[in-house]
């Protein structure tokens, strides 16, 4: 299995984009403000699934343009939102493995955390982010409060030895992942 960020190295306002190459290629967010199209084909000949970990505009502007381009369907937490044509189940096949869907909000309302134990990976959206930080709750949908328990929970369901921890926004971690998730709560918590 194979992650790729398409995003990073796009200077516009965009989330960061996971390619998970593998059994089932899949999408993690599709991104905004850039020509993630031709990034997809220029390294697989198609999508299997497209997931979104939350429908902020920055995580799903580019859902159209990789509909149209693939013919596949986006699944997410909250089959209401126009982004979302089909609503998650309690597991998701990503690459190779399959993930175990976390109900995370505190972000927004139907921000998902994606796990796998046996890949030893987690995609964390807008949850937690590298050294520690964590998501924004100034926005509509935001609380503080449910965003603790919400990384509480993160922090329960992944194992200690986390391998790689991919954020919505930044760099992924892959070094001491699990203590970037408890020092998220921590931070969270000030």
């Amino acid at each position: 299995m194979a992650v790729e960020n398409l995003a990073a190295d796009v200077q516009a306002f965009t989330s960061n984009v996971f390619l998970v190459s593998g059994d089932r290629t899949a999408l993690v967010d599709t991104g905004a403000n850039f020509d993630v199209v031709t990034e997809i084909e220029s390294r697989v000949d198609g999508l299997d699934t497209v997931v979104l970990t939350h429908t902020h505009g920055d995580h799903i502007g580019n859902v159209d343009d990789v509909r149209a381009a693939f013919d596949v369907e986006t699944v997410g937490y909250d089959p209401s939102q126009p982004a979302v044509d089909t609503e998650l189940g309690e597991t998701v096949r990503l690459g190779d493995h399959d993930y175990t869907v976390l109900h995370t909000p505190g972000h927004k309302d139907d921000h998902v955390c994606l796990y796998a134990p046996t890949a030893s990976v987690c995609f964390a959206g807008d949850l937690v982010f590298a050294n520690g930080a964590f998501g924004r709750t100034d926005l509509e949908e935001g609380d503080r409060e449910t965003l603790i328990r919400s990384i509480d929970r993160l922090h329960d369901a992944v194992d200690p030895d986390l391998g790689a921890l991919h954020a919505g926004h930044g760099p992924s971690v892959t070094e001491s992942a699990y203590a970037t998730i408890e020092r998220a709560g921590q931070a969270a918590r000030r």
